[in-house]
């Protein structure tokens, strides 16, 4: 255990961030302020005060880190990249951030393509975006495709001009065939930059240029092209009376508010470029429970712009903030010029802001609505509820298998909101176990599946391991093991060791050995045959059953019915090495532990142990 009160005495009185972390060495909280000492110390005082969400975070910290900056804006830049990197427990985040998507327009090309993408890379492109509704990006893609006809090959265009005869996309309207050489350099980038200006909400003057294109194209008699323009004219109008809602000035600004109900907070951002409303998105808050509105618009404000492709002039919301300053002068330094917040009392800046809280309150309604209805029909949450949990996200279950206790193998499986999640199943060889013992093989699975999430959780925040190749890093959210109540006491014993707090349940069966429930210490459950939530549990039972079974089945067929992989400390890649160096069983009898310790991949303590089992 650190000692928390030494530590507080060291801290300085200067600006940074301070990271908090939990007994496991995971970082649950990041954090900027203006004065270290101040800030941190507050946190382990009189907690009196404090909302019950920090007094149960402040329960679990067991050690915490700092770093100092210059200035309360350096602080600010950490504390975003910070918690973009670790997603933070008791962070408020923005839920999936990572996944909005985006337009993409490749201008870093000499013939520039239009895409959709969920990743922002300093690549050169001009990105446009989050938006909230991939289906509208798409949408808007294939809008601006009938408009302005880019190509959406990966084709190289200066080696391969001419050289291929028009795609279907050129007869269909959508591309302009440069790969043909029926448009030139300079007029494919006239597009690009028509379609660039329609996306930045530009459509005043898109439409004056392209109206003095028609009149002089009808004037030299290129009644075709003049035709093409019209249509390319009407089809502007139309898009810009569905977005032109109200003018507030000629300048570039989001206006911001939020809407929350008990459990969820939703923000609506209004885009608005050269004076018109061009589009609109909504996003959820989590983490939000009992903290003020201040300080999750400005968590919102600092992630969605730490990402964003662009910083408008002014930003405008109904929620003054303390941070609100220096994420002006944040937000200036990332724009390249000045940015203001605005907090309107009143005129036309209210107006907007109060219609975009309509906005947001409407999506949260909306989204309250939906997700009632899928709690009504969902198994998950039956179970969740019939358990008295939180929203069982992720469930993993397991199950032993073995043959009169030979081969002993064990399944994980995993259920991700009621579904199988097949690419997150594991299969595992029970290494120190002897003989028909299955809390022994159930305690050994279990340990070595939390170490294994443990290890790697620590390697992700050293940057040692990218988090997309982990694979035990996601704890689950209720464990099952296929068993009764001694299963359920072995894995409680075995979470306890390592300090961490899961639900754990057995699956038992009845006399036919079908699925008959669950059962804790306290008792068993009782579960409506006819209920989804049982439904879900047997499917869950089955499936870890057949999942030990198949790998056990496999394990025969590979020939790996050996009694070494009985013998602790003799895995699959040890007895391969053994069979390669001394052929048969009957070899490695005869060999003495010298023998067995050169042995590739051999220790002494694995070839005593084996020299020993064959003595007895």
């Amino acid at each position: 255990m650190v000692d928390i009160e030494e530590k507080l005495k060291l801290l300085p009185e200067k600006p940074g961030v301070y990271i908090m972390k939990d007994i496991s060495g995971k970082i649950i909280y990041v954090g900027k302020a203006v004065i270290l000492k101040n800030r941190v110390r507050q946190y382990f005082q009189s907690q009196a005060n404090q909302l019950p969400k920090v007094r149960i975070m402040v329960k679990h910290i067991n050690d915490f880190e700092y770093i100092v900056t210059d200035t309360e804006l350096e602080a600010l830049i950490l504390e975003c990249n910070l918690i973009k990197k670790h997603k933070p427990k008791y962070n408020i985040l923005l839920k999936d951030d990572k996944n909005y998507p985006y337009i993409k327009i490749t201008i870093n090309e000499d013939y520039p393509k239009i895409l959709f993408t969920r990743r922002v890379e300093p690549d050169g492109a001009k990105y446009f975006g989050p938006y909230s509704s991939a289906f509208a990006v798409r949408e808007t893609i294939k809008l601006l495709r009938r408009m302005f006809p880019l190509r959406s090959c990966n084709r190289n265009i200066e080696r391969d001009i001419g050289k291929y005869r028009e795609c279907l996309y050129y007869h269909i309207g959508l591309c302009t065939a440069p790969c043909t050489g029926k448009i030139s350099k300079e007029n494919y980038r006239k597009q690009v930059d028509e379609a660039i200006m329609f996306l930045e909400g530009k459509h005043d003057v898109l439409l004056k240029k392209l109206k003095e294109e028609m009149d002089k194209a009808s004037q030299n008699m290129e009644f075709e092209r003049a035709a093409s323009l019209r249509d390319q004219i009407y089809a502007i109008e139309k898009t810009s009376e569905k977005q032109k809602i109200i003018s507030v000035s000629g300048e570039d600004q989001d206006v911001i508010s939020m809407a929350r109900s008990a459990d969820d907070s939703c923000i609506q951002v209004f885009f608005i470029r050269s004076g018109e409303i061009s589009g609109r998105e909504h996003y959820f808050m989590k983490n939000t429970e009992e903290m003020n509105r201040s300080d999750v618009v400005s968590s919102f404000i600092k992630q969605f712009y730490e990402g964003a492709p662009y910083v408008p002039k002014e930003i405008i919301t109904d929620v003054d903030m303390e941070e609100r300053d220096i994420l002006a002068e944040w937000l200036s330094k990332k724009r390249g010029t000045k940015v203001t917040i605005t907090i309107p009392i009143k005129g036309k800046k209210k107006e907007l802001v109060d219609m975009v809280y309509q906005n947001a309150l409407e999506a949260l309604k909306n989204d309250v609505n939906f997700k009632m209805e899928k709690q009504k029909n969902d198994a998950v949450s039956e179970l969740s509820e019939l358990l008295g949990l939180g929203y069982l996200e992720r469930i993993e279950a397991y199950d032993i298998s073995n043959v009169r206790g030979t081969d002993n193998v064990a399944s994980m499986v995993v259920f991700v909101d009621g579904k199988p999640h097949k690419s997150s199943y594991r299969k595992f060889n029970i290494k120190t176990v002897i003989g028909q013992d299955d809390y022994g093989s159930m305690r050994e699975v279990l340990e070595r599946r939390l170490q294994h999430g443990i290890e790697e959780q620590k390697m992700i925040d050293n940057g040692e391991l990218d988090e997309n190749k982990a694979k035990f890093n996601i704890m689950p959210d209720l464990i099952l093991v296929d068993g009764g109540l001694g299963h359920v006491n072995t894995a409680k014993e075995v979470l306890n060791s390592f300090n961490i707090e899961i639900p754990i349940y057995g699956m038992v069966k009845d006399a036919k050995h079908r699925t008959r429930g669950l059962v804790s210490p306290d008792g068993e459950i009782d579960m409506p045959m006819t209920g989804r939530a049982f439904r879900l549990v047997a499917e869950i039972q089955d499936e870890a059953h057949r999942f030990a079974i198949t790998f056990h089945k496999e394990r025969k067929s590979r020939g790996l019915k050996s009694d070494l992989l009985n013998i602790p400390g003799i895995g699959v890649k040890r007895m391969k090495a053994l069979f390669n160096e001394f052929k048969t069983i009957e070899g490695i009898r005869k060999a003495n532990v010298d023998e067995l310790k050169k042995v590739k991949g051999m220790n002494e303590k694995a070839a005593e142990a084996l020299y020993e089992y064959f003595r007895k």
